[in-house]
Order: C-alpha cells, then structure tokens, then sequence
C-alpha cells in the first residue's frame, strides 16, 4: 500500500491484485495474532465477492499460526460480525468485504470485543506490526483452532425481531444488491411480519443485478417495484448491508439527510452524525430539545463519539447508523426494520419526511489518485478562504468544512476508501448550490 498505510475510513480496502492480495491477508492475520498477544478467539465472516473465501482462508492461516482460535461465521451481513463477536465472548472480529464498491476490490474491517470497529490509534497499531513483520516465532504446539458457527445467525434474526414492533401487513421490497444481507434480510423482515418482495436477493459476487452502492442512479428497478406492487417501503442495502437506503411509497429514494433526521428525532437526546449531514439534523433535534454531536466521516468516529457522549444514536446520511442499544456495529438491517416500524405506525414514509424542509444539496466527486489527494488538501483551507468572501465559519475536524453567512455550507474532503475528492454541500438556493459547486471543483481540478 502506498505512503505505508494499510487503513482508510473504513478498514483496509483496495483492488484484488495490485492492492489486496492473499499475502496482504496473510500478514494482517500474523499482525492481528500479535497484536491480540498469540491468545484468545477471533470471529471471521465475508460477503459475496468471488475473492472472499481466498482472503478468509489466508487471513486464517495467519491467525491460527499464531495460536488464535478462529470462529468462521461463512457469508454473512458485517453488522452479524460486530454482534457474534460480542454475544460469542471473541476478542476481536473481521469482515471480509469492500462494502459499496464494485466487485474488482476487496477489504479487511476489524472490530472490538463489543461490537465497535478498531478504532485508528488501533488500526495504526496493526499497520506498525504488518510493516515491521514483528510476528513471533510459529510454535507446533500453540496452533489454533478452527470451528463453525451457523446458529448464531438464527440468535442474531430473533434478537432484531425482538427490538422492533412493525404492524402486521406492512408490505416492504427488498434490494440486497446480491450481496451479503441476500439471505438473512428478508428473513428478518418476514419473520418480524412484513409482506416481503425481494430484488436481487440471490447470491452472486459479480453483483449482476446492480452496482452495490445504493444510491438513486442504481435504484431503477426497487423504486419501480415499490410503486407496481403497492408496497409501503423499497429498502436497498449495500454488498455488506451495513449501510440501508429507503425509498417510499411513491417510488421516490429518500433524501439521505432527512431520513437520518427523522430516526434521530424519534430517538431524542443526543444523537451524534459526521460533518458532512445537512441543516435539517439540527432543526430536527431542536424540536424535540436534543443535541447534536458532529464527528469525522466514518462509523468509528461515530461510535466513538456515541460512547464519549452516552448518546442514544448516531448515524452517517449515507444510511449507515448505529444502534447501541443493540451493537455497536452499523446495521442495515436495523435500521431498515426501525424505519419499517416507524412508517408503520406514524403513516406514509413521504409524508413524514416532508416535515423537513427543502434546501438544495449536491453531493460531488473528483477523480484524484491517493497521491494527488494529499497534494490537494494541503492547502485547502487557504484556497477556499481566497474564493469565498461570506465565510461564517471554517470547520477542519475532516476535510475542509466552511459554513456561510447565508447558512449554506460546503465539506471538500478526500474519500479514506476510493480515488476521489468528494465535494457536499447545502445552500439556501439552486443558483448558490451550483455557485459553490462549480467554484470547489475548478479549485480542485486546478490543484491536482
């Protein structure tokens, strides 16, 4: 990996071949052994990509080398991980997934005793050992252990059935993207008494039915199947299904900041969500006299904050939210049988969003390599200042946050997880959102 650096926002992540390898997952399991001082158990589970049983196996190998016993959990959602590594008693948990992206990549995500993600002091900690192979000498008789586990998955559909109380007859589709939620989703919402229609539900790595990540260009066929079998809500998971994107009744993709402030209304008390959520998350929060704590990008800051806070939920408006009274691993499936018990029992999912108001929001990206991204952020900061003359406020926890005198705002921060540099942004009017807009990605493109 480039620059020395293993870990992105969310785990490792790269191309099969050129950037993750079955060496690559060799040595982070001789580094996790290490790292976890040669004792103790490790939970495994992977998605649906055609490389994932090459990682598993690798992984493996390096771990029990180093005299981990290793829990095997086969395909399954990440958010399963997070919830077997704390209910099975593991120290320490790994998915075997590249989330969103496309089938070519691949990745590693580690998670804690409880549920959490490695956080980045500990992901630095794994880097330090993988780069300086400081991994102890192989002993013939501390080898570890292999063994499976496939009734933790039947625990995990009760234990969600059991935290939502959707009304009966509510009529959900399903769009699993052929990933890793494909078999156990609509399980769970069948069993929590949804009339269940399922798309691209079927196991396939090559993800034929659509690119993994849900968002609205990738969302054709759920948004017409919501509105042709008079279903009450579409829900889209991501290949890992940690993440759920809604859309309603009408056929519509929900608007990612909205939904993540509705669900955090109805929590109430302090919410926490990342620096790149819109406006209508503190308009919300302020009706109900909640808080809101703003984090970097990414479900460990998130989590992290959850904890420090005591906060009651924290989510990302890319739909990935976290539930801690559940695990503290994001989960999709949660939080699509949350929003399903909600619009079950207050009315039709576009009507309750249309409480929030409407500002326009554009959400960007320019291609930049992991080299020119550095580059580029180096002096952000100074290149926006000379651009923009109504500057309220600069916010630089992650990225480049300026808010605007007029209330709009704009977030430049490089992708921890893909070749670009992402630009998002609110404003009051269409005119001011493309201003900025147009004016952010001239500044980056010039700079690259």
């Amino acid at each position: 990996m480039a620059n020395k650096k293993l870990f992105g926002t969310s785990g490792i992540r790269g191309k099969i071949g050129s950037e993750v390898t079955s060496e690559l997952a060799l040595k982070v399991g001789k580094a996790l052994a290490t790292y976890l001082n040669y004792e103790g158990t490790v939970v495994i589970g992977f998605d649906t990509r055609t490389t994932n049983k090459m990682l598993e196996q690798a992984l493996t190998a390096g771990l029990v080398e180093g005299g981990i016993d290793v829990i095997k959990l086969n395909m399954v959602p990440t958010p399963l991980v997070g919830y077997a590594t704390e209910k099975l008693g593991a120290d320490a948990g790994v998915m075997i997934t590249a989330s969103h992206n496309p089938s070519q990549y691949n990745g590693i995500k580690l998670w804690n005793a409880n549920g959490m993600a490695y956080t980045p002091e500990q992901e630095k900690e794994i880097e330090d050992l993988y780069y300086s192979e400081e991994f102890g000498e192989t002993r013939w008789d501390h080898i570890g252990s292999i063994v499976y586990n496939e009734e933790i998955k039947n625990q995990y559909v009760n234990d969600l059935v059991n935290a939502v109380d959707i009304k009966p007859g509510f009529k959900v589709v399903i769009d699993c993207a052929c990933g890793a939620g494909s078999e156990i989703s609509p399980i769970a919402f069948r069993k929590a008494g949804c009339d269940v229609i399922t798309l691209n539900s079927q196991v396939d790595g090559f993800f034929p039915g659509r690119n993994p990540e849900p968002n609205d260009a990738n969302l054709g066929s759920l948004k017409k199947a919501v509105v042709a079998t008079g279903s009450d809500l579409g829900i889209a998971h991501d290949g890992d299904a940690d993440r759920m994107i809604t859309v309603d009744e009408t056929g519509k993709v929900s608007d990612f900041d909205k939904l993540l402030a509705l669900i955090s209304k109805g929590f109430g008390g302090t919410v926490v969500t990342t620096v790149d959520a819109g406006i209508c998350m503190d308009e919300a929060m302020a009706e109900v006299g909640g808080k809101v704590v703003r984090t970097p990008v990414g479900d460990v800051s998130v989590a992290k904050s959850i904890i420090e806070e005591d906060a009651k939920f924290g989510g990302e408006p890319s739909g990935t939210w976290l539930h801690p009274d559940f695990c503290m691993c994001p989960d999709g499936l949660l939080s699509g049988l949350r929003i399903a018990e909600l619009v079950s029992h207050e009315g039709k999912l576009s009507e309750l969003l249309s409480q929030f108001n409407d500002y326009p929001h554009k959400r960007d990206k320019v291609t930049c390599s992991k080299e020119a991204k550095v580059k580029v952020m180096k002096n952000m900061e100074d290149l926006l200042k000379d651009a923009f003359d109504d500057i309220e406020n600069i916010n630089t926890i992650d990225g480049v946050r300026i808010t605007f005198d007029d209330g709009s705002w704009v977030l430049v921060r490089p992708s921890g997880t893909e070749d670009y540099v992402r630009i998002t942004l609110e404003a009051k009017t269409e005119e001011r959102a493309e201003f900025i807009s147009k004016t952010c990605k001239k500044i980056i493109e010039a700079n690259i």
